[in-house]
């Protein structure tokens, strides 16, 4: 069953994963986490799902506490990947969507967040089955017999043609739901689909040597998933190269193609956005902006993503010091510990100026 803290999260990532536009609001998440909610109720009383998604909520509820997991790691990874950026993927209380309005713009953030949500969907999925947390799904059983390099597939190969199809399923149901003629839904599907390629081009492989003394005489392996933080690198990487495309008629339908016709279309693995950015740089609280005021920054690169001219929008930034602690003189021990010291240094550091 789930709670109150459950669905928090749960309208967090909804937020996320469904049409930023058209998500009313996160009044969930500030309802008194200590009332717990069971049965159909909590698909109800999430706003912002369209009629096929509440079906899917309410017939695979075990499904939806994956969707949970998801929020928690698009948060996270978002900010890690933004961190030295002047959009670090700060929250919002309030509005209709976490990150801030500039998710209902069309803008190239928007795409990243689309891409990197369900990758987080298709990902918190998979792990469920793999880990025989859901009842519908387990490991790949399909990946078997012996590979062109000669080893035996076996062992839990993860199931994520499982994840996949829940991914687009319940995640790209709502754009579906209103026509894939208009510009935001077919960017949102590109997006989101983008996002799981960059999951299905990185899996990776393991194996496990059988033999006598570790001679390796038979090697059994299995498909994984990539670590999420690759998926995220992979999907910043896109986001720095994202095309910027409008809406065109090509016969009887309507597609995205580059704004500018120099720019060769993009591909399924690429992100695309409709709208041009924000500078972030100050602070507009209606749209969920926190501007770079007070923010750190590297004095000593000008034209790296974290350099303070970049930042700070100009030469807007002052230095000074601050005393750290840091560890110092470690030792390591006979077996396997180690001991250091703490240690007070003076440090040089940069912030953007109110």
């Amino acid at each position: 069953p789930f709670t109150v803290s459950s669905l928090s999260l749960l309208s967090t990532v909804l937020s996320l994963v469904l049409s930023p536009f058209t998500v009313s609001s996160l009044s969930l998440a500030r309802m008194p986490r200590s009332r717990p909610v069971s049965g159909a109720a909590p698909c109800g009383r999430l706003r912002g799902l369209s009629v096929g998604q509440v079906g899917v909520c309410r017939a695979r509820g075990e499904v939806m506490e994956s969707v949970r997991k998801a929020a928690e790691m698009v948060i996270e990874e978002c900010q890690h990947q933004f961190r030295n950026r002047r959009w670090n993927c700060s929250t919002t209380p309030r509005g209709v969507n976490v990150f801030g309005r500039v998710m209902s713009q069309g803008t190239r953030e928007a795409a990243f967040v689309h891409a990197l949500s369900s990758a987080a969907v298709a990902v918190a999925v998979t792990r469920g089955c793999s880990r025989g947390e859901l009842e519908r799904c387990g490991c790949d059983r399909k990946v078997r017999g012996v590979s062109p390099e000669g080893f035996q597939w076996s062992g839990c190969s993860d199931n994520l043609s499982y994840g996949v199809a829940f991914s687009q399923t319940f995640v790209d149901e709502t754009e579906r739901a209103k026509g894939m003629s208009a510009g935001r839904p077919l960017m949102n599907v590109h997006n989101n689909e983008a996002g799981r390629k960059a999951i299905l081009h990185n899996m990776q492989v393991e194996c496990k040597c059988h033999g006598v003394s570790g001679s390796c005489e038979l090697r059994t392996c299995w498909k994984v998933m990539p670590p999420f933080r690759r998926v995220g690198a992979v999907l910043k990487e896109r986001f720095d190269g994202a095309t910027e495309v409008r809406l065109s008629r090509i016969g009887s339908r309507t597609a995205l193609l580059p704004r500018d016709p120099q720019v060769k279309p993009p591909a399924a693995r690429d992100l695309v956005y409709l709208a041009v950015s924000p500078d972030f740089c100050r602070l507009d609280p209606d749209n969920g902006i926190p501007g770079t005021a007070g923010r750190r920054c590297n004095g000593t690169s000008r034209l790296a993503p974290d350099g303070c001219e970049l930042v700070c929008c100009g030469p807007g930034y002052r230095a000074g010091r601050a005393e750290v602690v840091q560890r110092c003189s470690c030792k390591f021990s006979w077996c396997c510990s180690v001991r250091c010291q703490q240690c007070k240094n003076t440090v040089m550091i940069h912030t953007c100026r109110e």
